[in-house]
Formats: structure tokens, C-alpha cells, sequence
């Protein structure tokens, strides 16, 4: 009557290997779990604003390049870049964000004062101070970017 309900010793130890078993398996299925959602959920925050420097710093009609360093995140990949912009403004009040990027080819754009106009050294993409494309290749003019003015500081989307 007793051994009718008392599993045998090998079935026993067959019930403990798979409880000790799905244990493991449990503890490494977390974290791995975790890892590989983990940036889908990061990806859903909310962009912080980078500060790019102060506003005293943009002189009245002329383009002013701040550049600086930033980390950003791809994944599980950390990559630091140098992010260029080009900031104008006519009043002092109204601030507009422009990339330094050409976008035929990538190429990075100088500001030159003396034609009042910005310059793409590869294959001579000509914009305006608007960033509007004068001559060249370019397919499109240069990129904006939503500025916020914060005090005295230029702030740009981080993400």
C-alpha cells in the first residue's frame, strides 16, 4: 500500500534532474530575455535635449558652427560621433539649426563669409545661408534641425 504512492529511486532522481534543469534554464533565460528586449524598450524614452553652447556666441546673419561630442546608443552597440551644426539667426531671437552634412555624398560643408555661402569641397555643392542648394549636385538642401532656446543656450534633440 506504502510503495504504490512512492515514486521508485530512478524515478526520483529523473524528477529531480528535470527540476534542477528547468532551474537553470530559468536563471540564464532571464537576463537573456532581458538583454535582447531591453533596447526596444529604450528605444520608446522620450530624446533629451543636447546643449550645444550659448546663444552670445551666434553673430547676427552669419552661420556659427558648434560642434561637440556625443554618445549614442545603436542596440547594444556605444558610439561616440562629432556632431556638426551650423546656427543662424537674423534677430536674436529665432534661432534656425542647420546640418553641416552634404547630402549628395556626405561630405562635411565650410562656411565661406566672404561669398556668403556654404561650400561642399568634393564635388562643389554650392547652398545659401539658408541652406538652400545654389549649384552643384546636391539633390536637396541642407538638413534642419528643431532648436530650443533655454536662458542663454542653444539646445538641439539629442535622439
Amino acid at each position: 500500500m506504502g510503495d504504490e504512492t512512492k515514486p521508485s529511486r530512478r524515478e526520483f532522481l529523473s524528477i529531480a534532474t528535470w527540476a534542477i534543469g528547468g532551474v537553470i534554464a530559468t536563471m540564464l533565460a532571464i537576463p537573456a530575455v532581458a538583454y535582447f528586449i531591453s533596447p526596444a524598450v529604450q528605444r520608446g524614452k522620450k530624446s533629451e535635449w543636447i546643449r550645444l553652447g550659448p546663444i552670445s556666441k551666434v553673430e547676427l546673419g552669419t552661420p556659427t558652427l558648434f560642434k561637440m561630442k556625443i554618445q549614442r546608443q545603436t542596440g547594444w552597440v556605444m558610439d561616440e560621433e562629432e556632431l556638426s551644426v551650423y546656427v543662424r539667426t537674423d534677430n536674436g531671437r529665432d534661432f534656425v539649426g542647420m546640418s553641416s552634412i552634404c547630402p549628395h555624398l556626405g561630405c562635411r560643408v565650410r562656411w565661406i563669409a566672404e561669398q556668403g555661402q556654404f561650400f561642399c569641397p568634393c564635388h562643389n555643392g554650392v547652398f545659401d545661408k539658408d541652406g538652400n542648394v545654389v549649384s552643384g549636385p546636391p539633390p536637396r538642401p541642407l538638413s534642419r534641425y528643431n532648436l530650443k532656446i533655454e536662458g542663454d543656450q542653444i539646445l538641439i534633440p539629442g535622439g
